[in-house]
């Protein structure tokens, strides 16, 4: 009786550690589900919010690409046009002219600011092409100097402007003697670091200033940019 009491004893102790042990599986694994489960969740939910944030920095690239690149070209329309006729074949006069309207062409004055032709155009050199040609000096006497022929395109870029009257010259003068290519009083005598042009735009739009020369004219037209 004793040996089988004791066989008992150990028997169920047996099936009580089997038990406990298969509880312990059963409840350890399903936390460690649950953990998982919970884990995955979060995770999901990150990589969302992650993805939200990107769609998000996409939209704000498009936008900013479509500002810059999307939206349609200015409108330009024509409100001034005038030409002087060039009188010299002289080559380094015509050089002087051509490099003066490229450098001019396509500048753009915006509303309610004053432009400057010798900002504009900068100082006459040999590094930027010009050559020596006719000008006056105070006197009236006429020599050889860097950049002669601007006052051309300085004087056609004046006479366009007079057309426009919400164009107000600022600054202007008038040549030492008379000039061949415009009436006297209708011109407008540059020198860098002391004569100028000026004029402020309040047209109300920016402009655009046109210039070019064909060898026989001068040709200064102005744009109103909508």
């Amino acid at each position: 009786m004793v040996i089988n009491l004791k066989n008992k004893i150990w028997i169920i102790l047996i099936l009580l550690l089997i038990i406990g042990i298969t509880a312990f599986l059963f409840f350890n694994n399903k936390n460690n589900n649950k953990a998982e489960n919970n884990y995955e969740t979060s995770r999901t939910s990150t990589n969302d919010t992650s993805k939200n944030e990107l769609n998000e920095v996409s939209k704000n690239v498009v936008e900013i690409q479509k500002n810059a690149t999307g939206l349609p070209n200015q409108k330009e329309e024509e409100i001034a046009t005038f030409s002087t006729k060039i009188y010299t074949k002289d080559s380094s006069r015509q050089n002087n002219i051509n490099i003066t309207c490229s450098t001019l062409n396509d500048t753009i004055v915006s509303n309610g600011s004053v432009f400057s032709f010798c900002n504009t155009v900068g100082q006459a050199t040999t590094s930027k092409g010009y050559q020596k040609a006719d000008i006056f000096d105070k006197d009236g006497n006429k020599k050889k100097g860097l950049g002669g022929g601007n006052c051309q395109v300085s004087t056609t870029l004046y006479n366009a402007i007079l057309a426009v009257p919400t164009l107000v010259v600022t600054e202007r003068h008038e040549h030492s003697n008379k000039v061949p290519y415009i009436q006297t009083g209708k011109d407008a005598a540059v020198a860098y670091g002391s004569y100028d042009l000026k004029f402020r735009n309040d047209l109300g739009n920016d402009i655009k200033i046109k210039a070019s020369s064909d060898g026989n004219n001068v040709t200064v037209s102005l744009y109103k940019l909508s």
